[in-house]
């Protein structure tokens, strides 16, 4: 029998701005550690320990390159393994880049993708591999598997799948042919599909063969696959960093996976997952799998409550106290505070979005940040930033200099061609 391959592939693009102020562009939530000692995306390569798979490729923007490389150097999985867009343009390129990546880099078989996102929270991990292992037969069979949550809740802010017929062929985990693909439904839409048993959430990970998925990129988005292609062939080995042609890829259209192919081939299944999911999209969501006091308060630093209810509180900085309030978030960090009502943190984007518009830096970059060489302190003068660095020395000693241009020493331009290991010294 064939030995099958299985290349996870995480996907750690995106700026969380919904988590804001702890989210930033240049440190968005899926490097933070929002629960436990781990962040987001170590979690999420944790969660793969007990499946035997190759080691992780993890694509994300090349201004995230060195968070990145120090975190997966943390968890010694630093392999090559750092696929770096010059520009988000969505799942279905992202994902094409890894495939043909991984049919490269395995000239011996087709082997098979694990695509995960770098931000997700999973209370049942063995049920998470229990899944993925149930899944492998169909993938391996050239199905293309997205996972289903099943649903506990009338959720709005997800989309569904709706199931059709039994996989013919089932092994012991049953799959279900893909029926149709839901947009985010109303409430009394929601409330229908959980009551039917026929719906899950579209959780946004699959498994599928490297080949088929460009087989089937190729049939329905060829513009697609030649741009990433062309991309590839432009590739600039820097050590650990896989670096795509810039202008190939900038040419590549924006589209997720679902529309690309999922929605259009006939080979799609959904394996149901009930292990606990979510995508953190919000304080909301955070404050419900997190750990609660009686009174169904969360606390993250130094917090004291009193007479608080059902509230979400962080201090990163200093003490914070609340007195007589419920369903509250409150996030204090170093530059920035947020109060908000727990049921209407979706518009915390909007809050972004002014801040964006208004010039201020708050939304782009924390006021320190950190770098496997150092530190960088920023200080704003009038609407202008300055930036002062603290590089590391052998023996834990630090040397403090003006930084003439934070952006940049915060990762945030191009031409650095040093590894994260020479930028440690």
């Amino acid at each position: 029998m064939r030995q099958t391959k299985l290349y996870p592939v995480v996907m750690a693009g995106g700026s969380g701005s919904r988590l804001w102020p702890l989210s930033r562009v240049l440190y968005p939530k899926q490097f933070l550690c929002l629960k436990g000692d781990l962040t987001m995306l170590q979690t999420t390569i944790c969660r793969l320990n007990g499946v035997e798979c190759e080691s992780p490729v993890v694509i994300c923007n090349e201004q995230h390159r060195f968070i990145v490389a120090e975190q997966l150097r943390q968890l010694n999985k630093l392999t090559e393994n750092i696929i770096l867009e010059p520009a988000g343009r969505n799942t279905a390129p992202a994902i094409a880049l890894a495939a043909l990546a991984a049919t490269r880099q395995h000239t011996d078989c087709d082997p098979l993708m694990l695509v995960l996102a770098a931000d997700h929270a999973i209370a049942n991990e063995e049920a998470f591999r229990d899944a993925v292992r149930g899944a492998m037969p169909y993938a391996d069979a050239g199905k293309l598997v997205t996972f289903g949550i099943v649903p506990d809740l009338p959720e709005t802010g997800y989309g569904y799948i709706r199931r059709g017929d039994v996989v013919p062929g089932a092994t012991d985990a049953v799959a279900f042919e893909v029926a149709q693909f839901v947009e985010k439904p109303g409430l009394e839409t929601a409330q229908a599909y959980v009551a039917s048993g026929d719906y899950y959430w579209n959780s946004g990970m699959f498994l599928f063969r490297a080949g088929r998925y460009l087989e089937e990129l190729k049939k329905f988005r060829p513009d697609i696959l030649a741009a990433c292609e062309q991309a590839m062939r432009g590739v600039d080995p820097d050590l650990d960093f896989i670096r795509v042609d810039e202008e190939a890829f900038l040419a590549c259209p924006e589209e997720s996976i679902d529309y690309a192919v999922m929605e259009r081939t006939a080979d799609a299944v959904v394996m149901p997952m009930d292990a606990g999911w979510s995508d953190v999209g919000s304080w909301s969501s955070l404050w419900e799998i997190s750990a609660h006091t009686p009174e169904g308060n969360v606390h993250h630093g130094d917090v004291i409550s009193h007479k608080t209810e059902n509230s979400y509180v962080y201090a990163e900085s200093g003490l914070v106290t609340t007195v007589g309030v419920k369903d509250l978030v409150v996030v204090q960090t170093k530059d920035a505070v947020l109060i908000a009502d727990r049921h209407a943190v979706q518009d915390v984007k909007k809050v972004v979005e002014k801040i964006k518009a208004d010039g201020r830096h708050e939304h782009h970059m924390h006021r320190e940040v950190y770098r496997p060489w150092g530190q960088i302190r920023l200080h704003r003068r009038g609407r202008a930033l300055s930036g002062e660095a603290h590089y590391r020395q052998a023996g834990g000693r630090t040397v403090g200099a003006d930084a003439p241009s934070p952006r940049r020493a915060l990762g945030g331009g191009g031409g650095d061609r040093q590894s994260h290991h020479q930028r440690r010294g």
